[in-house]
């Protein structure tokens, strides 16, 4: 990350009045620093003044000055570099122990898991098994490998984005196994070492860390309170030119956003205007639950410069690894290409299960979006009765709520929970380059009373770190 310095000036006026009666000058100037740092408005990475120039545009002691930083140091959020003096950074060591391979459902065992965004299975897969299993013996006599995928689902799949007004053959399908390896294939085949990529902020974890790994470089585009803002996007598509960007447009991940038509004309205009390919993430666009009429797939307004992937991880079952991308036909063989260093193809028997569960893909959706709907009705409930300061706004669609907290605990929150018997995920981790501490992501996915005992159990965690009392009810149960 690059180093950058700010000028003292700048910080006494992010700062604003930061002095407190009662208070000791070096920690009310802590506190104000650390907040700063934890909301991302002086980002991680950049260079914060030397103790005497903040002395002097502040007006104290040297002594407040050092001793501030010094309590930022071992709270982890200034790290001393040889040659940089004092750098803003990110506390790494609060959190859960749950490890980089943590398996909701299985390491949580006996805890209330908010950390994944996944339902479990729809009812139909187990008949989609045998069904599939029937149809298995006619595939064994194939070597198996199929790299764009089966014909038979790369047609369902293909009538699909048919019936929401996008033309589509199935040559522009390429079955693979989930969306993240969509991602992962096309950000591959899309972008080299060093190109940009445009993303919102926040975004999707893993599909950060995807294209990262690919060697691009991430510029983040703030979302504001409503949505995107479109201004900023064409301003930012503008100055950096992305090679490509990563989206989710429907029911955005985790803020629960839906782009309508108008805002994506407009965006897909930005994008045409710097060649700039999009890769949009579908995961979630099947489960509206209080839309009347979807906008139209964004690849309708930039039909040569958009890459669609897909899923059935959020559908239908996780547990199912089948994902897909719809490309431009120009680009299915540069697709294809990037892939083959990667895997030979999908699963034939979760593809055929999946072709199964696609004909029925009607009932089985208004299944789960009912599921999702009192799920959804009794989380925020919970939140606004136990957490009444937390603010939210009931989205649309998607798997989750985007709480904005009074101040930017997050981090803290986390591990606090834990001894409560809740695993949480810190807004930061959904920050492509730090900040968002004040932001929690809770998933509607579990059973009406585990989240309702969830919220519960996060509000009693939560109470210290305002220097409140939970609520009534809270305490009362507790």
């Amino acid at each position: 990350m690059t180093t950058r310095q700010l000028p003292a000036s700048t910080v006494s006026g992010l700062l604003g009045s930061w002095m407190f009666s009662g208070v000791p000058a070096y920690r009310a100037l802590a506190d104000g620093l650390r907040l700063l740092i934890a909301d991302g408005r002086i980002p991680p990475g950049a260079r914060l003044p030397s103790e005497r120039d903040l002395t002097d545009v502040l007006g104290v002691s040297r002594t407040t000055v050092t001793s501030a930083y010094a309590e930022l140091r071992d709270r982890g959020y200034l790290t001393s570099r040889r040659g940089s003096g004092s750098v803003a950074s990110l506390p790494t060591s609060v959190g859960p122990s749950l490890g980089v391979h943590h398996a909701p459902g299985i390491d949580s065992v006996g805890l209330y898991d908010f950390t994944c965004a996944a339902s479990p299975a729809v009812c139909g897969i187990s008949t989609a098994v045998a069904e599939a299993a029937d149809e298995l013996p006619a595939h064994l006599a194939t070597p198996g490998y199929h790299p764009m995928g089966l014909p038979v689902l790369r047609e369902a799949i293909a009538v699909r984005f048919e019936e929401r007004g996008l033309p589509t053959s199935p040559d522009q399908i390429i079955v693979t196994a989930g969306a993240l390896a969509a991602t992962s294939v096309a950000m591959r085949a899309l972008t080299s070492v060093g190109d940009r990529v445009l993303t919102e902020s926040p975004s999707h974890p893993n599909s950060l860390d995807s294209v990262r790994r690919g060697g691009a470089r991430v510029v983040p585009a703030p979302m504001s309170q409503d949505g995107w803002d479109l201004p900023l996007l064409e301003a930012t598509v503008r100055q950096t030119a992305p090679r490509s960007a990563w989206m989710v447009l429907d029911f955005q991940n985790p803020t629960g956003h839906l782009m309508d038509n108008a805002d994506r004309e407009r965006f897909a205009t930005a994008l045409t205007r710097t060649r700039t390919t999009a890769v949009v993430d579908e995961t979630l666009v099947e489960l509206a639950l209080d839309v009347d009429q979807m906008p139209a797939p964004f690849a309708s307004f930039h039909p040569r410069g958009v890459v669609t992937v897909g899923g059935v991880s959020k559908s239908f079952w996780g547990g199912l690894r089948i994902g897909w991308i719809r490309a431009p036909e120009e680009l299915v063989p540069l697709i294809l290409d990037a892939r083959s260093s990667m895997d030979l193809g999908a699963p034939v028997l979760e593809q055929l299960v999946v072709t199964r569960l696609l004909a029925d893909r009607e009932d089985l959706l208004a299944d789960r979006r009912a599921e999702l709907v009192e799920r959804r009705a009794a989380l925020t409930e919970a939140v606004a009765e136990h957490l009444p300061d937390w603010r939210f706004r009931v989205p649309s669609g998607g798997l989750s709520l985007w709480c904005e907290l009074p101040t930017p605990v997050g981090a803290a929150l986390v591990g606090l929970a834990e001894r409560h018997g809740v695993l949480l995920i810190s807004g930061s981790r959904f920050s492509p380059d730090g900040g968002l501490d004040r932001f929690v992501r809770l998933p509607y996915t579990s059973e009406p009373e585990d989240l309702v005992e969830g919220v519960r159990r996060i509000a009693l965690a939560y109470a210290p770190l305002q220097g409140t009392s939970p609520s009534r009810k809270a305490a009362m149960i507790a």
